[in-house]
């Protein structure tokens, strides 16, 4: 391996509540496994010892090489500036010289999103299940979507004061598993055999469904990607150390069902109990009601976290260009944190869907996990590139891909089988998020080459002499273009002919404002160009990609620093409001684009920018998206004629 040494500069430091709180954040995915994974790799099967320590071994060995090797030991480093997730990944690798690599991070951020829509209601629905084991006749679909409804209508305020119980009450959950897990191993040491990776060799030869039922055992491990996504808020090293905690208590309570198991060799689950659950059923009759309760906040804490990821891979999307600009809110001042409306709208109603659909826990895990195994082939295939960038030991590299390849290959192969189950509606949702990204991201390429830009030097001097023609009236004192040239040189011709043409447009200041979004997470930096003193001045703002683009915050910072600094003088050129030192009036101008009839493009091409303008439509305004006070904003329409017909036999007549 490389032999660089790596710092940690942009990561929280490792600490006794850092440690807590990554248990809130991190684990509430992974951590409730328990509720469902046994159950589902059991099914309707008889239960047999061959089964049982199969299905043990399968799970530690599917934790340990998937969860603690690929993600806690590896992934973990690629980090960037402190910040995880595929985005992140994506950021770090996209500099390559192969750029198809944004086809791996479109997918698996579609189909980490797709995924939200079916962890809360099988988490909850696992969890509220439990009551049946008390009440068998309970109906717990009403009381499901009542719990979904609720953590999604909070979403507007914010976590930030619930969040703080989360780390604590997962806490609990953690060590309830532990021991709930330890008192049933201690009953029947023989369980412990099935650390042996043996067995879950035999586990696929003995097994009804054969080498599908790894389908079932993948939802062991569902919440690895989480461990990545989160790096940012909680810290590699809190990751690392409070993972040793969790990973123990969660196969203790793995091995503490299987040891149950062992001992009513010959049944069914459905014959054992109410509900079916081997997680409820090594639970104590005086104890259940407690761990139906701390199984429900888990649940919650779980979905709540998964949804809080959503809104962030969505703004890290939107800030990336490859996904529609929609409203976002920032309900706290905790770093990182926003709520996107039509997102959690999206999300809930997807939710309850899904409740309404499956009806129960069991029927839902047929749907789990196909979308997440995407996210991690995407992750391999983009940590495949990071490894060569940071100059691993080649041999290493093969070894390691091909050997995630491999089992990752094998683990999609078992997840199909779950697709006329329900994992067709996962599948579709990535798809359509994938479409819309794909779509969105092209057609953005795409119009970078048809971007008609000018040398700001040739048109220089027309400005300077339309600021100083009294003879037409003075549009604003002050006014604001946003341009999507990085070349501080050259200017979109559309911005030249709305100043100069499209009703002359007097000012006393012209600004140009261009937003560069970055690979560093969070960098908040801007330079000034002064193009023509007194007269026209560029600014350029570098923002991470989790950054907000405040722009009307943003811009009014860097005129009070200006102003400060006696490089512009704002005061209102009016005689009168000179006089008495009033500041002058700012306007900016939004060029929207619209696409033309006068087009005559490939089909392809076509169809793509067809596409865009349709989203185009149910997306954020421009001057919404960069926060702008839409008072002081003028929008101007703006045709996009990207290759007029060639020939037009066009004859004059007498």
């Amino acid at each position: 391996m490389s032999g660089h040494k790596k710092h940690d500069f942009h990561q929280p430091a490792l600490s006794l509540a850092g440690l807590v709180v990554s248990l809130g954040i991190v684990y509430g995915d992974i951590g409730t496994s328990p509720l469902y994974t046994l159950k589902a790799i059991l099914g309707e099967n008889y239960i047999t010892a061959d089964i049982v320590k199969g299905a043990l071994s399968a799970i530690f060995w599917m934790l340990t090489m998937q969860t603690t090797v690929k993600y806690v030991i590896l992934t973990l480093n690629a980090d960037n500036k402190g910040e995880g997730g595929i985005f992140a990944l994506y950021t770090l690798v996209r500099r390559n010289k192969y750029k198809w690599l944004i086809v791996p991070a479109i997918i698996g951020g579609s189909a980490l999103l797709a995924d939200g829509i079916i962890t809360p209601p099988i988490t909850v629905t696992s969890a509220i299940e439990g009551i049946q084991n008390i009440y068998y006749e309970v109906n717990v679909v009403p009381i499901v979507i009542f719990i979904l409804i609720l953590l999604f209508v909070f979403q507007r305020a914010g976590t930030d004061l619930v969040g703080k119980s989360f780390g604590p009450i997962m806490l609990v959950w953690f060590l309830m598993l532990g021991i709930l897990g330890g008192k049933e191993i201690i009953k029947e040491w023989s369980v412990l055999s099935a650390f042996n990776p043996i067995y879950a060799f035999e586990l696929i030869q003995k097994h009804p469904e054969g080498i599908f039922v790894l389908g079932a055992v993948f939802l062991c491990t569902t919440g690895a990607e989480a461990l990545y996504s989160d790096m940012g808020h909680c810290g590699r090293k809190n990751i690392r150390i409070s993972w040793i905690f969790v990973k123990i208590m969660l196969l203790l309570n793995y091995f503490g069902q299987g040891a149950w198991l062992l001992k009513h060799e010959g049944y069914k689950l459905s014959e054992l109990g109410a509900n079916g659950n081997p997680f409820f059923l090594i639970v104590p009759d005086t104890f259940l009601v407690f761990s139906i309760l701390i199984a429900t906040m888990a649940a919650i804490i779980a979905s709540q976290a998964l949804i809080s990821g959503s809104f962030t891979l969505v703004n890290e999307a939107m800030r990336l260009n490859i996904f529609p600009k929609l409203l976002v809110k920032y309900p706290t001042e905790l770093r990182g944190q926003l709520y996107i409306p039509v997102v959690n709208w999206l999300m809930l109603g997807g939710c309850i869907f899904i409740v309404l659909f499956f009806k129960e826990s069991t029927k839902m895990e047929a749907a789990y996990g196909l979308a997440i195994i995407l996210t991690m082939l995407m992750t391999t295939t983009l940590l495949n590139f990071y490894l060569h960038m940071k100059r691993y030991n080649i041999m290493f590299i093969v070894i390691f891909i091909g050997i995630y390849v491999i089992i990752e290959s094998i683990l999609l192969y078992a997840n199909l089988s779950k697709f006329f189950h329900g994992g067709y509606i996962t599948l579709a949702v990535a798809g359509a998020l994938s479409f819309v990204m794909g779509i969105w991201y092209t057609a953005k390429k795409l119009s970078e080459r048809y971007v008609d830009t000018v040398k700001l030097e040739d048109y220089k001097k027309y400005i300077i002499e339309l600021s100083a023609d009294t003879s037409i009236p003075k549009y604003a004192t002050h006014l604001v273009y946003l341009t999507s040239v990085r070349d501080p040189e050259l200017i979109e011709q559309k911005i030249i002919h709305s100043i100069l043409q499209r009703r002359p447009k007097r000012a006393d200041i012209y600004w140009f404002i261009h937003v560069d979004v970055v690979d560093e997470p969070y960098r908040m930096e801007y330079r000034v160009t002064h193009i023509a003193k007194d007269d026209i001045i560029r600014v350029d703002f570098y923002l991470g990609f989790r950054i907000a683009p405040r722009i009307n915050l943003m811009f009014r910072k860097v005129v009070e620093e200006l102003v400060k600094n006696k490089e512009v003088d704002i005061t209102s050129r009016y005689e009168s409001l000179q006089r008495n030192n009033i500041s002058g009036d700012f306007k900016f101008v939004i060029i929207e684009k619209y696409l033309s009839y006068d087009n005559e493009l490939p089909f392809f091409e076509k169809l793509i920018f067809t596409s865009y303008y349709i989203l185009k439509k149910f997306s954020l305004s421009e001057g919404k998206a960069f926060g702008l006070d839409m008072s002081v904003v003028k929008i101007e329409k703006y045709p996009m004629i990207f290759r007029t017909p060639s020939l037009i036999n066009l004859k004059r007549i007498e």
